[in-house]
């Protein structure tokens, strides 16, 4: 059975979830799930995990995320993007000093109201089901953190092309739709294209021709998702048996507290865990069926 991550460089106009269905069909496996919606208009990473990888797919949402977007001002959308109905247009005057002067206000921890077209549930309903009936409803802000934000290029005299480090659950249309607002002359989405997500990046991603050509080639090892953490490299039969039956174990060697890659004697990749004081407990395991 096919097992492992591959990054998706997604084309605009699928959902996450064509990819997701292309590549069951594809890989011949029904156990397929991604890591961070894309939004049909919007392109790039999208990690997908197949098999055991799919329990994998939890960390991977939680990491920051990458992305370019086309900032376009004069106008509001009801979809806070390009593809939205035309809400307000007005004239743009700013400069891109002006654009730039703005982007402290939404760098570090900061407020957003979801918009309503979101797949956020209130009421048990989502958001975008009730926006389509033409109805809203009042959403309470969130706490969003942007690391880091910057205008790589102003494009013409309405279009800047931005970089956004975020964190998980940030809405780039509705940061779109705030720095327009704060200038005063309304902003959207009109681009939007996902760099690096669960710490890989455009280089290694690969599409779904790709997929169609190689097959199986093109799926990373599951440990790859956590390869930022150290490796311990279990020695003795016991401490691997008490691993695999999902129990802490005491190590010898003298290593720093923090989360470790965990592979048996046979170099197999077993779990994610914490160490703490000598003891390695589990975070997550990936072996066995």
């Amino acid at each position: 059975m096919a097992e492992g991550i591959v990054i998706i460089d997604k084309a605009a106009d699928w959902t996450s979830m064509d990819v997701c269905a292309k590549l069951r069909g594809i890989l011949k496996t029904k156990k397929v799930g991604h890591a961070g919606t894309l939004d049909p208009m919007a392109t790039g990473v999208l990690p997908v995990f197949v098999g055991q990888a799919t329990r994998g797919v939890s960390f991977a949402e939680s990491g920051e995320k990458e992305y370019v977007a086309t900032l376009r001002l004069g106008l509001t959308t009801d979809t806070q993007d390009s593809t939205g109905n035309v809400l307000t247009t007005a004239p743009v005057t700013v400069t891109a000093e002006d654009v730039a002067a703005v982007l402290p206000q939404f760098t570090g921890e900061i407020q957003q109201i979801p918009p309503m077209y979101s797949a956020i549930k209130i009421g048990g309903q989502k958001l975008y089901d009730l926006a389509r009936q033409g109805k809203e409803v009042e959403r309470k802000p969130r706490a969003v953190t942007i690391f880091e934000l910057e205008v790589l290029e102003q494009m013409n005299e309405v279009d800047y092309r931005l970089r956004i480090r975020c964190s998980k659950g940030t809405y780039i249309r509705t940061l779109c739709h705030d720095i327009g607002q704060v200038l005063g002359c309304g902003g959207v989405m009109a681009s939007l294209r996902r760099t690096m997500a669960a710490g890989f990046t455009l280089e290694e991603a690969v599409t779904i021709d790709d997929v169609q050509e190689k097959g199986e080639a093109v799926l990373r090892p599951i440990d790859s998702l956590f390869r930022h953490c150290g490796e311990y490299r279990i020695s003795h039969p016991r401490v691997e048996q008490l691993c695999r039956n999902g129990n802490p174990f005491t190590i010898r060697e003298e290593l720093p507290d923090g989360e470790y890659r965990v592979y048996g004697m046979d170099g197999t990749f077993l779990c994610l865990s914490r160490l703490e004081s000598g003891k390695m407990t589990s975070i997550k395991n990936f072996f066995g069926a």
